[in-house]
């Protein structure tokens, strides 16, 4: 024990040494990146996205290995899509650990540990562990009554490792936060502390406990969801205690056909389920992938692991009620103003670029018939349109839109011609009607949108006429609003003057050169005197030029 404890500092410094390594690696993975000529043949937009792709696998990596608090943090910048390049977000979207086990031993003096004397009620606990995370694992037991359960059991040493992850990654978040370039639109501070919060949260399974508890609250009448038990006598800060509820892997179409159940039916139950958690709950499950779901026997869909629950407010799902009415409508106009509402999206901006990039979207996307990926390819137009660009969504709406896309790859599996969109037309009615408005609403909204419409054609001629008449006449304005163009334009006057001035400069310092070496060097000083005033007015246009670059840069910065 004392050869541990005395070890310990050498290993804080080889721990914070590897993660300072892979930190540097990847800046100057990205530096390389960065660079036109490393690209054979010229740069391209397939060669930068292959890149990403191979980046984005590397970094995902990286985080697996370095442990639970940075596999954390990657699923925190999966949801960061204003952060990353899509290449990097659907990759950190899918990150999952998996690790050797610790001993039996050290399950068994853990459980004993926490649990004291009540740890003999736990008979017959299996030596090999139904799963592993770097976080904890399971195994599955028979408690004295009789009752099968399993018990998820943290890792030792956990909580230590977690502080050093913790203080390095604050130290590794400052640095970026300090550059003038990865900064600009990114709080690296505040997701490091946004990490730190989460993870010391996770490290207390009771908080997890009460999310399953929560969870199975909500479907209690539903006898074709099934959610573990807990059994809180059992659960501790680093136990915690379930139902063993045996199941058919969601995705194990064979073994459901077997067992008499039908696929479809699965897929189906799994959409509604997760709907209701949206809508009529707020309380979502956020993630729902494969190894979460199984089907139980008599083909109710069983949730496992409740380590990640989002929580939609009443308030953003009120807002999420007229977002939908206006995408619904294809009201773009609309939409746009929800957004900026909601503060998905910058104020300040030109609204014109971002108008045309959602007109595109809900024209693309949203028309029916719709495909049968079309959460996957909405979420991918939506993290393509965030990225880079003043928008701003928060966690809550792509763990929402992660999930959705994850339940519509599962129901594709299960059956071929499911469809997210037919099973969501039920939800999406009450979600419309959220804030306070009849169902009627959206109906009217269409009738408006068509009278509009058919009242704009009626006068269309009478308005082209009046229009060429004034044409003639000479009455006629036009008013152009030149925005990017006339930021061009000052651009390119500051650099013909910086230009200019370096030539003056340059010209004035051979004079000054030349009537140096000569006779009369003290003509000289002529030529100098005159460089200074140039020289005051070329550092001042330097920096004007710089200041100009620095606040085009800047996220809903006037332009």
């Amino acid at each position: 024990m004392a050869l541990s404890r005395s070890l310990e500092p050498l290993r804080r410094i080889f721990r914070a040494f590897y993660i300072w390594k892979t930190v540097i690696s990847l800046l100057v993975l990205l530096w390389w990146d960065a660079r036109k000529w490393t690209y054979i043949g010229g740069k391209s937009n397939q060669k930068k996205q292959y890149r990403q792709s191979i980046r984005a696998k590397w970094l995902t990596k990286k985080l697996v290995g370095l442990g639970a608090a940075f596999i954390k943090l990657g699923q925190l910048l999966s949801a960061r899509p204003d952060i990353l390049p899509s290449h990097w977000v659907l990759e950190l979207a899918d990150l999952q650990d998996k690790v050797p086990s610790f001993d039996f031993p050290t399950a068994q003096a853990i459980i004993k540990q926490e649990l004291g004397v009540k740890s003999n009620e736990v008979m017959d606990l299996d030596e090999q562990p139904l799963g592993a995370a770097s976080l904890a694992q399971v195994h599955r037991a028979r408690l004295r009554n009789g009752r099968e359960v399993v018990l998820k059991i943290q890792r030792p040493g956990l909580e230590n490792l977690f502080r050093l992850d913790l203080e390095v990654m604050q130290q590794v978040a400052a640095l970026l936060q300090r550059h003038p370039t990865w900064s600009t639109g990114r709080d690296f501070i505040g997701i490091a502390k946004e990490c730190k919060k989460v993870l010391l949260k996770e490290l207390d399974f009771r908080l997890e406990a009460q999310y399953a508890a929560r969870f199975r609250q909500q479907f209690l009448n539903h006898p074709k969801i099934l959610i573990p038990r807990v059994i809180w006598e059992l659960s501790t800060q680093k136990i915690l205690c379930l139902d063993y509820i045996p199941g058919i892997k969601v995705t194990d179409k064979d073994s459901l056909i077997n067992n008499g159940i039908d696929p479809s039916s699965v897929a189906e139950i799994g959409a509604n389920s997760y709907l209701k958690q949206l809508v009529e709950f707020g309380f979502f499950h956020a993630d729902p992938h494969p190894g979460n779901l199984a089907v139980a026997k008599n083909g109710a869909l069983i949730y496992y692991d409740f380590g990640m629950m989002g929580l939609i407010s009443n308030s953003l799902r009120n807002r999420l009620g007229s977002i939908v009415t206006a995408a619904a409508t294809k009201n773009a106009t609309l939409l746009v103003t929800e957004l900026q509402s909601a503060g998905l999206i910058a104020s300040g901006i030109e609204i014109g670029p971002v108008r045309r990039l959602v007109r595109v979207m809900l024209k693309e996307a949203l028309t029916p018939p719709f495909s049968p990926n079309v959460i996957k390819k909405l979420s991918g137009d939506l993290y393509d349109l965030v990225y880079g660009k003043p928008f701003r969504l928060p966690p809550e709406l792509i763990f929402v839109m992660r999930a959705l896309s994850t339940f519509e790859g599962v129901g594709r599996t299960l059956d071929p011609g499911f469809n997210l969109m037919d099973i969501a037309k039920p939800y999406l009615l009450p979600l419309m009607t959220s804030s306070n408005s009849s169902p009627n609403d959206l109906i009217n909204e269409l009738g408006r949108q068509v009278g509009a419409l058919g009242s704009k054609a009626v006068s269309l001629p009478k308005r082209l006429d009046e229009s060429l008449e004034r044409l003639e006449q000479g009455d006629l304005q036009l008013q152009i609003r030149i925005g990017e163009s006339d930021r061009q334009l000052r651009r390119m006057i500051n650099a013909q003057h910086a230009i200019g001035q370096s030539i003056l400069l340059g010209c004035l310092g051979i004079s000054a050169a030349l009537l140096g070496s000569s006779d009369q060097a003290k003509l000289s000083l002529i030529p100098i005197c005159a460089a200074a005033p140039v020289a005051i007015g070329w550092l001042k246009l330097q920096l004007k030029i710089k200041r100009e670059a620095r606040i085009e840069k800047v996220p809903g910065a006037m332009r």
